[in-house]
Formats: C-alpha cells, sequence, structure tokens
C-alpha cells in the first residue's frame, strides 16, 4: 500500500505540474492537439480467473488527435494514441498497442450523414474474453437519415467489425450489420419508428449466422422533457448455418434522466443473440445504469451498475460491474480522474467464477 500511495502522489504531481500549450491551427477550421494519459491501476486480478494474481500497472498514452470542420455542417476527427501498459510483477505481460479512430458527420437539419473507422490493437478482458488475450479489431461503418417529409424520415446504414485473436481456442469474426428505421414525427420532440436490422456472423471457430430483428420503438423525449433517448422492442430470429433457426423477444434501451440541471441518470438494456469468442452460442440479457453529478466547475462524480446473464444453452453466467469515480479540471488542457471498479462473474463452471477489484488514479492532458 505504501508503493501504492508513491504512485498516486507521483501521478497527481504529473497532473498539476503541466503547463498548457496553445493547440496548432491547420488550415480554416482545422486543429491540432496533443494528447495524454499517465496513469497507474491496482488490480488484485488481473487474469480474471476463480485463482487471482494481483499486480500494479503503470499507463501511459501519448497521442494526437486533428478535428476539422468547426461551426460547419461537415465535421470529423482523427485520433491516433499508442498505449504502453507495464506491469510492476509480470513484466512479461507489458505491452504496446495502437488505436486509431476516424469519425465524420454531416449534418444540415434535412440531410445527416456519419463515417467511421478505426483499428484498435487490444488486449482486456472481458466477461467471454479472460487471461488479457491479444486481438486486433477492424471497424468501418456509414449511416445517413434523410427526410422526407415534414413529419417523416428514413434511416439506414452498413457497419463492418473484423476481429483476428492471437490465441489458440478463439476465433477470427467478421460482422456485417444493417440497419434500417422509419420514422415519423408524433409531437415536436418526439418521434415513433418502425425498424428492421439484419446481422451476418462469421466465425472460424463454431457457427456461422444471421439475425433478423424487427422492431417498433420511439425517440427523443419520452414521457417527460426530462427523460429522453432511444427505445425499441420487437422480435429476433436467429438462422444457423447448419440449419435451423431460433426466435427470442428483442428490445434495445439508452434513455437519459435529468433528475436536476447538474445531475443526469443513464439507463439501458438489451435483450439479443450472440456468439463467444470461442464459438459458443449465447443469449445475452444486459442492463445498465449510471449516475454523472457535476458539484461545480472542477468537480464531477460518477457511478455506474451493469448486469449481463448470458444463457450458453446448457448453463447461465451472471456478470455484474460496478464502478465509482471522480473528476477534477485542473484547467482547460489538464485533468484528473480517480477511479474504483468491482467486476463479478458467476458460473456454474468449475473455475468459472471470478472477482476482480481495480483502483486507478491518471492525469490526462489535451492541448
Amino acid at each position: 500500500m505504501k508503493n501504492y500511495a508513491r504512485i498516486a502522489i507521483i501521478s497527481v504531481a504529473f497532473g498539476t505540474a503541466v503547463s498548457a500549450a496553445p493547440f496548432l491551427a491547420i488550415g480554416d477550421g482545422a486543429e491540432l492537439f496533443v494528447t495524454g494519459t499517465l496513469g497507474v491501476r491496482a488490480d488484485d486480478n488481473i487474469f480474471t480467473t476463480d485463482k487471482p494474481i494481483s499486480d500494479t500497472i503503470f499507463d501511459i498514452n501519448p497521442g494526437v488527435e486533428i478535428t476539422f470542420g468547426k461551426d460547419a455542417a461537415l465535421k470529423g476527427a482523427l485520433t491516433l494514441v499508442d498505449s504502453f501498459a507495464n506491469y510492476s510483477d509480470n513484466s512479461n505481460l507489458n505491452t504496446n498497442l495502437f488505436t486509431g479512430d476516424f469519425n465524420a458527420a454531416f449534418d444540415d437539419a434535412k440531410l445527416k450523414l456519419k463515417f467511421n473507422t478505426g483499428f484498435h490493437e487490444l488486449n482486456q478482458n472481458a466477461p467471454d474474453i479472460r487471461g488479457l488475450t491479444r486481438r486486433d479489431q477492424f471497424v468501418i461503418g456509414s449511416g445517413a437519415e434523410v427526410e422526407i417529409s415534414q413529419i417523416t424520415s428514413v434511416a439506414a446504414g452498413v457497419d463492418f467489425d473484423h476481429t483476428n485473436y492471437k490465441r489458440a481456442g478463439y476465433g477470427d469474426s467478421d460482422t456485417l450489420t444493417v440497419p434500417l428505421n422509419f420514422y415519423y414525427k408524433w409531437t415536436a420532440k418526439t418521434s415513433l419508428s418502425a425498424g428492421y436490422r439484419y446481422k451476418d456472423y462469421q466465425t472460424t471457430v463454431g457457427l456461422d449466422s444471421s439475425d433478423h430483428y424487427f422492431n417498433v420503438g420511439a425517440r427523443g423525449e419520452l414521457f417527460s422533457e426530462k427523460l429522453t433517448g432511444e427505445v425499441s422492442a420487437g422480435v429476433t430470429t436467429r438462422e444457423f448455418s447448419r440449419g435451423g433457426n431460433e426466435t427470442l423477444p428483442g428490445f434495445e434501451a439508452k434513455l437519459t434522466y435529468e433528475i436536476t440541471p447538474k445531475t443526469s441518470l443513464q439507463l439501458g438494456g438489451s435483450n439479443d443473440f450472440g456468439t463467444s469468442p470461442q464459438g459458443a452460442q449465447q443469449k445475452n440479457l444486459s442492463f445498465n445504469g449510471g449516475l454523472n453529478i457535476k458539484l461545480d466547475d472542477q468537480w464531477t462524480l460518477n457511478g455506474g451498475l451493469n448486469f449481463r446473464a448470458v444463457d450458453y444453452y446448457t448453463r447461465t453466467e451472471d456478470y455484474i460491474e460496478g464502478t465509482l469515480g471522480a473528476g477534477y479540471i485542473v484547467n482547460a488542457f489538464v485533468k484528473i480522474a480517480a477511479s474504483y471498479t468491482y467486476r463479478n462473474n458467476s458460473s456454474p463452471l468449475v473455475g468459472g467464477d471470478f472477482t476482480q477489484n481495480v483502483f486507478s488514479l491518471s492525469a490526462s492532458l489535451r492541448y
């Protein structure tokens, strides 16, 4: 614990000592920012197993960000980050991972367009990915929404995700998703929707599949002006490459409730099919909630709770994740954040249970 205290003091000192630097203008409406994060994590179960191994990890993440389209209909950003994770006791786990993302959006009220692409080198755990599994992810997607009349619009998109695993037993996968939605303006701030989403999943381990989600829903202000977001509910059918299909009730929700002008509550949930990286078929039911409080111009508090029930047909696993955090804005360019994360997985499999506690402190810069 003495070492953790020293590390915390060093991180805070770093955040407060950094001097702000002006951004660089690149032409008309484009700006270049230098970004970076210096952090430390105390993790008591780095492999998320029932036999925990603890370690302290130092994170150094330098990067750059180029934004364009300030005060214009077309806006976008290119973000590049090189992440270094250094383990105190298990140096063989040290990684240097690259992340690059490009996003662009156009909005002139009657026509909305968006485009995104990215490449991510990953080494994080997940409920069904244990042991710091290295993988590379490539994503690309686009979408459009066009106004048909003053009260109707139609939206469509295409998203593709390719994941390449660097560990035996995990299958590379390709996911193609095509959503289509029709919106009818019920009130000035609320629209009703009817939609269909097609998802094609191909993997080198397990069964290929295709999903069809027929749904109705609403977006905008829901029930009151303080509750906003988008919800949909309907029926999802999964067709298997070997033949046969299965149907379940599907829903998705992303909501924000304004408790006070400085306090907001985020709520979400979904029920959908899935396939694990090891090729196992899944039914995923999840709920999440988050609370954000702005105490003043410098201090913020946040908390969150996520629940996921994964039905593997032969067993069901329950995963819970809770977070508590605080942020402090030193100035326009430097922010300090501290957080605690609790994770627990309950499984009938021998060795499937795990509990994890992670304390983190970081200083981030953008100038």
